[in-house]
């Protein structure tokens, strides 16, 4: 990922005044009594404001849907379906600053940043006896991981952004206007949030009740975040990828990948050994909009064109690895009463749809995605005995992982050769993890997002041409948006 240059940048009003805005998760009364100072003054507040926190997970576009959509749908595994043209912006990676979706990217994080800031400054003053010490330093161990996530997503999609750490109490321009730090001082913060929440502040687990204990940061979510990050920046260090994606693998909470693998997403195993951290949907008015967006009319109940198509380019992965165990997972093919630009000219034809999200219970579903789950760890910790030059113990952590789906292990003379495991892995995490939110970083990461893009051969059936998606290097991170641009003169584009 290449380095930008490093200029003035506004947050804006809108995002000073967010840190105030605690959406619908507060419920503090007198509200004419209520002020910044005196709203925050007993645990049961600052418990308030850490769900607040969490609630980011379900109520912020990007959470719900959009990090499919940058990740899955402007890579090789998806097209945008639908009809909507920023999205055919991001599956043509020919996404513009003014593009409605990564203005919601952005807004929608640094929002979530600003909960984490204000829990983090207030939990020290509280003075409150009913709140123990141990407490506490979770209470900041929880919100120093939640901004160490949100600024990971802020910087594998932008490059380097505004490090904002505190509370904004200011609408003064020289308050507001926070310079652009480099990728590395975003990845090194991100590290020291971590380090601080694994610092005797985080637990294994928070007891034997698993819908709290995937729902909440612990070690096993801090480390495997780690383990994500030291093999995602721009210098990788795969023995610190080692050593975390271990620490998971190994922790007390017991993780272990499911026996089969269907069981990830068919809505009645939530919450189970494999998941290390998932958005805790419940339905009704606390429910998951995007299965909506993307199951076929049998499962949805409407007939609109769905958005997120899985690509010809990803069904055929699966069938040249025989691979029908995660294919039938991942996607359901049913005919449809419209024409389809890769699939079909003809109404009526079969069309795969991404199948990962199940039930869409009229906008407001159960189904939940994860944000961490074993299968993705060691995968990871293969890349990285990999990159240390130990691919034959790389495959036997890949072995794991396609022996749960029934295929064969990698040969020999394949699990011999570094070069050769570099393509097996990267082929075995596309499988495992297809719309869950990986596949344009792993390419970045593995520096081969323009070759994989531009080889593509895809047709368009409208016109009959192939389709040229012409990536360039300025491709691999998406433009600031123009709105925070107009908020600052000063601040320099990406390059476009």
């Amino acid at each position: 990922m290449k380095k930008k240059n490093i200029l003035l940048y506004t947050l804006g009003l809108s995002l000073s005044l967010g840190l105030y805005s605690c959406d619908n998760f507060l419920d503090l009364e007198p509200i004419s009594m209520i002020t910044i100072d005196n709203a925050y003054v007993t645990g049961s507040q600052l418990e308030a404001a850490l769900t607040g926190t969490y609630e980011s997970f379900q109520s912020s576009d990007y959470y719900v849907w959009d990090h499919v959509l940058f990740q899955d749908v402007r890579s090789d595994n998806h097209y945008a379906g639908g009809d909507n043209p920023e999205i055919f912006q991001i599956d043509a990676l020919n996404i513009n600053p003014t593009n409605g979706r990564v203005f919601n990217a952005w807004s929608n994080i640094y929002n979530a940043i600003a909960k984490a800031n204000l829990v983090l400054e207030r939990a020290p003053a509280i003075t409150d006896p009913a709140l123990t010490e141990q407490r506490r330093a979770q209470i900041m161990g929880e919100a120093a991981f939640l901004r160490a996530y949100h600024y990971y997503n802020l910087v594998k999609l932008w490059g380097g952004v505004p490090l904002v750490l505190e509370t904004v109490k200011s609408a003064d321009p020289a308050v507001v206007r926070v310079p652009r730090a480099t990728e590395q001082e975003v990845y090194a913060q991100i590290i020291a949030d971590l380090e601080f929440a694994l610092d005797n502040r985080l637990p294994d687990t928070y007891g034997s009740d698993a819908s709290v204990n995937k729902a909440r940061a612990t070690k096993g979510a801090a480390n495997a975040l780690l383990a994500t990050v030291y093999a995602q920046m721009p210098t990788p260090n795969y023995n610190k990828v080692l050593e975390h994606a271990n620490a998971v693998i190994n922790s007390s909470a017991g993780y272990r990948l499911l026996e089969n693998y269907d069981h990830l997403y068919d809505g009645n195993h939530y919450n189970n050994d494999e998941s290390i951290m998932e958005v805790q949907y419940l339905g009704s008015n606390e429910g998951n909009w995007g299965p909506q967006m993307h199951l076929p009319p049998s499962l949805s109940g409407d007939t609109w064109r769905k958005f997120t198509t899985p690509s010809h380019d990803l069904v055929n992965a699966f069938d040249a690895e025989g691979d029908e165990i995660r294919k039938n997972a991942t996607m359901v093919f049913e005919a449809v009463p419209w024409a389809d630009e890769y699939w079909s000219n003809q109404t009526g034809s079969q069309v795969p749809f991404a199948y990962k999200w199940r039930n869409a219970s009229g906008w407001a579903s159960a189904d939940r995605p994860y944000i961490f789950r074993l299968a993705d760890i060691i995968l990871l910790k293969a890349e990285a005995l990999n990159e240390l030059n130990r691919p034959t113990e790389a495959a036997q952590e890949v072995n794991r992982v396609r022996s749960r789906v029934s295929l064969e292990d990698v040969p020999q003379t394949t699990a011999a050769s570094q070069t050769q495991m570099r393509t097996v892995i990267l082929k075995e995490r596309r499988l495992e993890l297809a719309q869950e939110g990986r596949r344009w970083d792993d390419l970045v990461r593995y520096g081969v997002a323009r070759e994989v893009m531009n080889n593509l051969n895809e047709t368009d059936l409208r016109t009959g041409q192939r389709v040229n998606y012409n990536v360039t290097d300025a491709d691999l991170l998406l433009p600031i948006p123009q709105q925070e641009i107009n908020r600052n003169p000063t601040l320099e584009q990406n390059p476009l």
